[in-house]
């Protein structure tokens, strides 16, 4: 497969034309030209990174990936360790953001509700620019926020902050992955009885207390595990590719 093909088909796939982003979406790191081998990850590490040199990575491809807005452009340090890994072992970085956790399929968003048994019924918080990022769904049946939280340790593998708004039961959740905890007055102001991001504020916490709302803050990393290897098996199938996903820790 060769990269530019790779990288087209992905960037129509995921509609990254839709998305104002914080960081630049599709390749970021040009590597060799012909993919047998991509190795996925949430964040390109230098952990991730040599682990894709073992595994003889062609490319690798991320949910976070380089050249942030506001970030210092200088080559130093951290970013040239990274950025010589690559470049040294032409190995390519495929980086998808926004894109990544809004698609209805492979997307974060959707991905985490099929690990979690919720059922999709609508997306909310489209602001003009960026599709909605926020999704609507229920549970399998009404559930407690204690019970959500046990189902979500489960499920995820760490318990996550639960803030119980009142002792009413989720009949109807809003999520969005990662650190999204900034749309916890969209999810409120939907209906919603419960939130779940990855992260949370200061701030969270009192809204959630004083508007009756369960929030659940379950793990940036560990809400945005599933994207990636979603996206990364369509694209192995799709195209005969090898793909590994390389699950780096992260408590946050």
């Amino acid at each position: 497969m060769q990269l530019r093909e790779l990288v087209a088909y992905t960037n129509r796939l995921l509609a990254i034309d839709r998305f104002s982003d914080y960081c630049p979406n599709g390749l970021q790191v040009e590597g060799r030209a012909e993919i047998r081998t991509l190795v996925g990850g949430v964040t390109a590490c230098q952990a991730l990174l040599e682990a894709a040199l073992e595994q003889g990575a062609d490319a690798v491809l991320v949910h976070h990936g380089y050249f942030w807005k506001g970030e210092d452009p200088c080559l130093t340090g951290m970013k040239y360790r990274r950025l010589a890994t690559l470049l040294r072992h032409e190995i390519g970085l495929l980086a998808y953001h926004l894109p990544l956790d809004a698609h209805p399929e492979l997307g974060n968003n959707a991905q985490l509700a099929r690990v979690l048994d919720l059922t999709v019924t609508g997306t909310i918080g489209d602001d003009g620019r960026t599709p909605g990022l926020v999704m609507l769904g229920e549970p399998a049946a009404p559930i407690g926020g204690a019970a959500f939280a046990a189902h979500l340790a489960t499920r995820l593998g760490r318990p996550p902050l639960h803030i119980a708004g009142g002792d009413a039961p989720i009949r109807q959740l809003a999520w969005c992955t990662g650190g999204a905890q900034s749309f916890i007055a969209t999810a409120h102001a939907a209906g919603a009885d419960a939130f779940l991001t990855g992260e949370a504020s200061e701030q969270t916490v009192h809204f959630a207390r004083e508007t009756g709302l369960h929030f659940f803050a379950a793990g940036h990393h560990a809400t945005e595990r599933y994207g990636v290897q979603a996206l990364g098996t369509h694209l192995a199938q799709a195209f005969d590719l090898r793909f590994a996903f390389i699950d780096i820790d992260n408590p946050v």
